[in-house]
């Protein structure tokens, strides 16, 4: 027993010991990158990969880490001189010193990328965002009156007919969705089969009556309606100097949603209730960090009751979180806590600091994502949910409360607060949720690596075992509402 005991420890020495040199060996490449060398974090990594002792697991992180760095370059493709040049196109009479100041006060995301200054994908429109005062000299003009208003004149329609109907389900809206996916011609080899996973609706008491009508090749599994991340998996060849496109066509019901929430009938959540308790504890881009503590205590000023302590985390962000597009989610390490940083993020970014700030203070909270068909600001989106007892899982849209408060400007004041309300306990029927939980695993699994490991929205795709990146498909959804009734 001895013997065996001795060569068990051994073992496990050891295994120890290549984990501490695989981690420092990511921490050093990290060091790196923060530091700019971007060259040199990818020399260390490749470096590495080639001892033959590593496990496959242990090969894959490193391989991650080196596609990372890959990724974050996509992210900054402008030079200070192109991004100027872009500029230019959509700032009216802006002039170079003026750049230059900007500059100066650091408006841009910017990264130091082997000696290049670099900047974002989406430094122009990010500028307007975060400066919203740019708006008056924006080129084109846009003008979101109509907009705005019909925003607003939906949530007070869900908001009355939930209270005449005494049900936070209401105005069922039948959809007519087409998904269509693109792969560039050579993004695959001839012959190969090409895997693809698309989003399609999940059940919810609000989102019902799927059917999947119509597929471009054989569906080779779909997921269980109450999936946590819900596709159809589809299989065709690639052929050679030709694109390959993936098409789904799918009905389904969604109703809007609006729960009078009463903060004086709303009870503690049972932590010990295994069902919740997934939604109370720290989970990827979901930490308590002393810096998220630190945030919590300042907004919640010691309020204990879970309604109106939730209803100040959504107002605070509201209020003091700027819209930004985001960088690729798998580049960023914790999604949560730079967007308390940064103090801006996209509406998935929005959406998990809130969750974050929920879970701290035994709030259970979850994502959900999908797509915002609105009209006319159709996108892909994130928000997510809450559960207050004794109503159950509640909406909470936080973009679109920062989006009321700040971005808006038609609407009056009154008018802005009614909408950021409503996105506390509501949702528009001009939804699609195709996911109720963030990091969750595809069915089958992916071989290669996820080109978004944290949500799923445009669709996964790959073949071999080579992920097929976002900037070798493109992506669109058509949608149209039906009359007809269900067949």
């Amino acid at each position: 027993m001895k013997f065996h005991s001795a060569l068990f420890l051994g073992a496990g020495f050891a295994a120890t010991i290549a984990s501490l040199a695989l981690g420092n060996t990511i921490d050093q490449a990290s060091q790196l990158e923060l530091e700019g060398c971007f060259q040199q974090a990818a020399g260390i990594l490749r470096t590495a990969m080639t001892d033959d002792s590593l496990s496959q697991g242990e090969r894959r992180k490193l391989a991650f880490e080196l596609d990372r760095l890959g990724r974050i370059k996509r992210d900054y493709p402008y030079t200070q001189a192109g991004l100027f040049r872009e500029l230019q196109k959509a700032v009216k009479d802006l002039t170079l010193p003026e750049f230059e100041k900007w500059l100066a006060e650091g408006r841009f995301d910017v990264r130091e990328i082997d000696g290049e200054r670099r900047f974002m994908n989406a430094s122009v429109s990010n500028l307007f965002f975060r400066h919203p005062e740019l708006n008056a000299r924006r080129l084109p003009p846009k003008d979101t009156t109509k907009h705005d208003r019909a925003v607003w004149e939906t949530c007070v329609a869900i908001q009355q007919a939930a209270l005449a109907e005494q049900t936070p389900y209401v105005l069922p809206k039948r959809f007519r969705h087409t998904m269509t996916v693109t792969v560039k011609a050579g993004a695959a080899s001839n012959g190969e089969i090409i895997r693809a996973w698309l989003p399609i609706p999940r059940r919810y008491p609000f989102q019902t009556d799927f059917r999947l009508r119509n597929t471009s090749s054989l569906a080779r599994h779909i997921d269980d309606e109450f999936s946590p991340i819900r596709s159809v998996y589809l299989e065709p060849p690639a052929h050679a100097d030709q694109p390959t496109e993936f098409r789904i066509e799918y009905q389904y019901t969604m109703r809007g949603i609006w729960f009078q929430v009463k903060p004086d009938a709303v009870m503690p959540a049972n932590t010990n209730d295994p069902a919740l308790q997934p939604y109370l504890r720290e989970a990827p881009h979901v930490v308590f960090t002393p810096e998220m503590r630190a945030l919590s205590d300042q907004i919640a000023g010691g309020e204990k009751n879970p309604a109106r302590l939730a209803q100040k985390f959504h107002n605070w962000i509201a209020e003091n979180i700027k819209y930004s597009y985001a960088l690729e989610y798998s580049t960023i390490r914790n999604i949560g806590d730079y967007c308390r940083a940064k103090g801006y993020g996209d509406c998935g970014q929005e959406a998990l600091l809130f969750i974050t700030l929920c879970r701290m203070n035994n709030i259970p909270a979850r994502w959900q994502s999908g797509w915002n068909t609105f009209p006319g600001a159709k996108t892909i989106h994130d928000w997510c949910e809450i559960y207050l007892a004794p109503y159950g899982w509640i909406p909470v849209d936080n973009y679109k409360g920062i989006w009321a408060m700040q971005y808006a400007f038609t609407l009056t004041p009154e008018q802005k607060r009614e909408v950021r309300d409503f996105y506390f306990g509501g949702l528009d029927y001009s939804r699609m949720a195709a996911n109720s939980d963030h990091n969750q695993a595809l069915t089958p699994p992916k071989r290669s690596f996820r080109s978004d490991d944290v949500d799923f929205q445009r669709g996964e795709l790959e073949w071999g075992d080579q992920n097929i990146y976002f900037d070798q498909y493109s992506y669109r959804l058509e949608i149209e509402e039906i009359t007809a009734p269900l067949d």
